[in-house]
């Protein structure tokens, strides 16, 4: 006897097998979110979770399309480890990738074989561009510590755009590549562009002879600290290489002349900044891109980040902080 053709088919058994895999994967992105609190991974999280559903209802381009996003995701990975610097769990992630996207991609053949609805293409293609495309142009960044207080909180994730490569200006924020250690990133503000004139008297810059309006600087020491609130002065503490040659070749006058090619950056929180003062110049070469949008916060200490310490449950969101343009 024929099959009736107002019966729903259902789904072949790879694909049953790929819509549960798809729930999986959407769980474990959504326990890892709501145990870290980077909101930044709800995508990964939702997407499995859209293409099993779409799956389980028989829609062919539910398991095309999540075929095609892992593969998207791909182009992803040697960016990523040409950021961070690179290393071989990348093609780990790759494999990982590679299989999920072709055991995916059999799933939605096998649908389409068994005369299940295609559903809708365009919708995948336009979330996997976003996703693989979109980091070509923006990067997350999570602050780490408070030497941008209270303009950047510890904990901030904010998106920086990286592309095209940024020429920033005086008082602007600038994402970096750390000299000293070129495995960190950091976030400071510009002070000084090349040819620009800086020093530090009683805790106030002062920028070509004049003393600059700081709105956004913050001041939690009342007590003077020669070096830090004199600046340029005698070496003093931990000094870096690069720092001890800033002093020495481009104090005139008793002022920090910045050369050609580079900048002289430092923390809002001006008291409590690992900064220009203390290794030197930033290097156009070492310029990643200018902080846009705080897309998630959560309330951790310093402490809690570098050590990687788990946060307290609920996971402390600073919702205010959300969707801020910088």
């Amino acid at each position: 006897m024929p099959d009736d053709p107002s019966t729903p088919k259902s789904p072949p058994r790879i694909a049953r097998i790929a819509y549960v895999i798809a729930f999986m994967m959407a769980g474990l992105a959504g326990i890892n979110i709501a145990l870290s609190g980077q909101i930044a991974g709800l995508p990964f999280a939702l997407i499995p979770l859209i293409a099993g559903i779409g799956i389980v209802r028989g829609r062919v381009w539910s398991a095309y399309g999540f075929a095609v996003f892992e593969f998207g995701q791909i182009l992803l990975v040697p960016l990523i480890l040409l950021r961070r610097g690179g290393h071989l769990t990348g093609v780990g992630a790759i494999i990982v990738l590679v299989v999920v996207g072709t055991f995916f991609a059999f799933a939605g053949r096998s649908m389409a074989a068994a005369g299940l609805e295609r559903g809708r293409a365009w919708p995948w293609i336009a979330v996997t561009s976003l996703t693989a495309l979109g980091l070509f142009f923006v990067q997350p960044f999570v602050i780490p510590t408070p030497a941008m207080e209270d303009t950047l909180l510890v904990g901030d994730q904010i998106l920086v755009r990286c592309f095209p490569k940024p020429r920033p200006e005086r008082g602007d924020m600038i994402v970096f590549v750390f000299p000293v250690d070129r495995s960190e990133r950091y976030v400071k503000r510009v002070i000084g562009v090349p040819g620009d004139r800086i020093h530090i008297l009683n805790k106030v810059v002062y920028l070509n002879g004049k003393p600059l309006e700081e709105t956004y600087a913050k001041h939690v020491f009342p007590k003077m600290e020669p070096y830090r609130d004199t600046f340029p002065a005698a070496p003093y503490g931990l000094l870096s290489d690069r720092a001890r040659k800033m002093l020495a070749e481009n104090v005139i006058n008793g002022e920090v002349v910045v050369p050609e090619g580079s900048y002289f950056a430092m923390g809002d929180n001006r008291d409590n900044s690992l900064d220009s003062r203390y290794w030197g110049f930033v290097g156009t070469g070492d310029l990643i891109g200018k902080p846009l949008l705080i897309y998630g916060s959560t309330d951790q200490s310093t402490g809690q980040f570098l050590n990687r310490r788990p946060l307290s449950w609920p996971i402390p969101v600073r919702w205010n902080r959300l969707f801020r343009f910088l």
